[in-house]
């Protein structure tokens, strides 16, 4: 076994051990309440919380904050996407699972068992891609938005449902979703520009037309 193997095989271990520590206590009701508020985190309520943003700003004349509705509801959507290829591609048994089973599997595979999809995290991508949506657009709000992402990814560890690289991957899986959905915003609104730069202006005459 190369020097490389070796390394990740020993980082795979650690994560292993430390996460099945952390979730050994996951039916108390202490943790049941924690992974409770990290559910928040989970798919349905953070496309409600779009998708609010986005009309709140249209009820008041906010474009600023419908904008940044779209951001987050496209952040998510993408990372949610890259995830989705992610854990299509690679199984790992869930920690919970593994605990019960005494059985943990981490490769290349394409399982759907819920319980063999551990990797990434989906909670914490789409948490890191609503808040660096927010952090986009409003630089201010950016560590309390972080805050609130790194506290739905800490919840994965103690319910027994993601380890700990889980969710370092999925916190990349959300950045990066964030950043595409980014840029694909701003080629759209440059599209957008350019076709209104180029259509005649309602309070001139279109000097091109005979007169």
């Amino acid at each position: 076994m190369s020097k490389t193997k070796k390394a990740a095989a020993a980082v795979v271990k650690a994560d292993r051990e430390l996460s099945h520590k952390t979730a050994a206590h996951r039916e108390t009701p202490a943790v049941k309440r924690i992974e409770a508020a990290g559910d928040l985190a989970d798919q349905p309520p953070l496309i409600v919380l779009s998708v609010v943003t986005i009309l709140v700003g249209a009820v008041l004349s906010r474009p600023a904050v419908a904008k940044n509705g779209v951001r987050m509801l496209a952040s998510h959507l993408v990372a949610t996407g890259l995830k989705n290829v992610v854990k299509h591609s690679v199984d790992r048994t869930r920690p919970a699972k593994a605990i019960d089973s005494g059985e943990h599997r981490f490769k290349k595979g394409e399982s759907r068992d819920h319980d063999q999809t551990s990797f990434p995290s989906g909670h914490t991508a789409g948490a890191v891609a609503i808040a660096s949506a927010v952090a986009h657009d409003a630089p201010g709000a950016a560590l309390p938005a972080y805050a609130v992402a790194g506290a739905a990814a800490a919840a994965q560890l103690p319910s027994g449902k993601h380890y700990l690289l889980d969710t370092l991957a999925g916190a990349v899986v959300g950045y990066i979703g964030e950043k595409v959905a980014s840029a694909a915003l701003h080629a759209a609104e440059a599209a957008l520009d350019g076709i209104r730069r180029r259509q005649p202006s309602a309070h001139r005459p279109d000097r091109s037309s005979p007169t």
